[in-house]
């Protein structure tokens, strides 16, 4: 190859071969990537959540929150309130989720799907909205968590949450009165509703 002109010869040949093999290529066009999917069963499980905005009732002048949110078969329950007398005062979940009642009366009585007796909660017996005594203080505020998966958030099944309503007791949950444990007047009460957030 110390000939300039062979060396001119094999350099406009290999330019030719790859000029040609480049040309080959340009009308093929590669077939766009599968899209990743993953069966239902391989998808992440995103938690379910709801809330209630709790308003005063029968003249209170108590307010509060409520929140659920599903993590698997898990229900993780937080209520707080502020504004009410202090000493205990029953919390449960009652059947319709309509507040519009000055007296609470709109939210029906007890959810109560499985038609048990009404009782304390944790118990063989008792309602599903059976919750317990929110203790508050010389501050007005209280507050109740708990962890159950006898509920569940947004699956429409019996036992879902949402629709229903929170409604606070201006007095202690006795556990033995029925068919409503002898609470008292309806204080406060709140729609349960999903949580978009």
């Amino acid at each position: 190859m110390n000939n300039p002109k062979t060396l001119l010869t094999f350099l406009a040949g290999a330019l030719l071969a790859l000029g040609v093999s480049g040309c080959s290529n340009q009308g093929e066009q590669q077939a766009p990537a599968e899209p990743t999917q993953r069966t239902p069963a391989e998808q992440p499980s995103q938690p379910r959540q709801a809330v209630a905005r709790i308003d005063s009732k029968s003249g209170s002048s108590m307010f509060g929150s409520a929140s659920f949110r599903q993590e698997g078969d898990t229900v993780l329950f937080r209520v707080t309130i502020s504004g009410a007398e202090p000493g205990l005062h029953a919390v449960h979940i009652h059947e319709f989720g309509d507040c519009s009642a000055e007296d609470g009366s709109s939210a029906g009585g007890h959810w109560n799907p499985t038609g048990d007796e009404h009782g304390r909660w944790g118990e063989p017996r008792h309602h599903l909205g059976d919750i317990g005594n929110i203790e508050v203080g010389e501050d007005g505020e209280g507050s109740l968590e708990l962890a159950t998966d006898v509920w569940s958030v947004g699956t429409g099944d019996e036992n879902d949450v949402i629709g229903k309503s929170i409604v606070v007791h201006g007095g202690a949950d006795d556990f033995v009165s029925q068919p409503s444990g002898a609470a008292g007047a309806r204080i406060g009460c709140g729609a349960i509703a999903p949580d978009e957030a």
